[in-house]
């Protein structure tokens, strides 16, 4: 039987007759959404940690390193993994549960990650982000001093094509339009903690801004000093020289606070993230080498 309804509603069809009584004999055609076609986990998934519950809405902390869905060889222990496992455990006896991303985080990046449990919540959700309606700040920890306390960037981003790396990005003439806000939080002994108001979510848009500004994110293997830090960080290849050149083991990027309208009425919603450990255990190597 070919479905009635679009791809990946869910939704069962009944020999293109939705609604139609089963007989001996019917054939039933369900789609499930990409996401909820996971591969079975290998052993127990790690736990998730709950920033924000409400009817059809769950806010979990991302650590670094985790991609948000199976993709690539990184299949295992996902996020949205990991939030089915919980919704099993947890929440098994509320009916109707399909928990869906309602945005992504790169895998290095760590922070708030909002989920949809409920069919009618994740499109609202998705309604806000793709409206520019939901506020998303960002901590990152970059190189340098900044030129200034705060600061806004509008240059357009579109993909770097003299780049041996596909999917990077480049500030561009004939890219796309987008804002970034930052203000200093910290300035530190040859680096500045720094916060950054996105108002639209292109690929890679802090990471891109911050070092055409001249100030990379620490540990950034493409926009850093140089991209075949990631070349090779793909290959398994990356040196001991590597590494000391990048400092960090990860993108020094957090989603710190994400303020959202709740599906349900409630009003406004504020979820924040306490800043990643790797990332508070380098400032405080940096405080404690610059104390006389």
């Amino acid at each position: 039987a070919t479905p009635d309804h679009p791809r990946g509603s869910g939704q069962p069809a009944i020999e293109r007759r939705p609604g139609r009584k089963l007989r001996h004999g019917s054939q039933v055609t369900v789609i499930i959404p990409e996401e909820l076609r996971l591969p079975e986990p290998e052993g127990e998934v790690s736990p998730v940690v709950i920033l924000h519950q409400e009817p059809g809405v769950l806010a979990v902390d991302k650590p670094p390193h985790v991609p948000v869905h199976p993709s690539g060889r990184h299949n295992l222990d996902t996020m949205i993994q990991r939030v089915h496992a919980h919704c099993a455990r947890e929440m098994a006896d509320e009916l109707g549960l399909a928990p869906r991303l309602s945005h992504r985080l790169d895998r290095e990046t760590s922070g708030v990650l909002l989920v949809g449990t409920r069919t009618q919540a994740h499109r609202e959700l998705r309604r806000q982000f793709e409206a520019h309606d939901v506020q998303k700040t960002y901590l990152a920890l970059v190189t340098g001093e900044l030129p200034a306390i705060e600061g806004s960037i509008r240059w357009p981003i579109g993909p770097d094509h003299q780049s041996a790396v596909r999917l990077k990005m480049t500030v561009s003439a004939d890219g796309l339009e987008c804002r970034t806000d930052w203000r200093v939080v910290r300035p530190l002994d040859g680096y500045t903690l720094v916060e950054c108001d996105l108002h639209t979510g292109r690929q890679h848009q802090i990471r891109v801004h911050l070092a055409a500004m001249g100030h990379p994110i620490v540990g950034d293997k493409l926009y850093g000093p140089d991209e075949q830090l990631f070349i090779r960080a793909a290959e398994g290849t990356l040196s001991e020289a590597d590494r000391t050149l990048l400092e960090m083991d990860r993108q020094a990027l957090h989603h710190y606070r994400l303020v959202f309208q709740s599906p349900s009425g409630q009003g406004p919603v504020t979820v924040e993230s306490p800043l990643a450990t790797d990332i508070q255990d380098f400032i405080d190597r940096l405080n404690s080498t610059s104390q006389p």
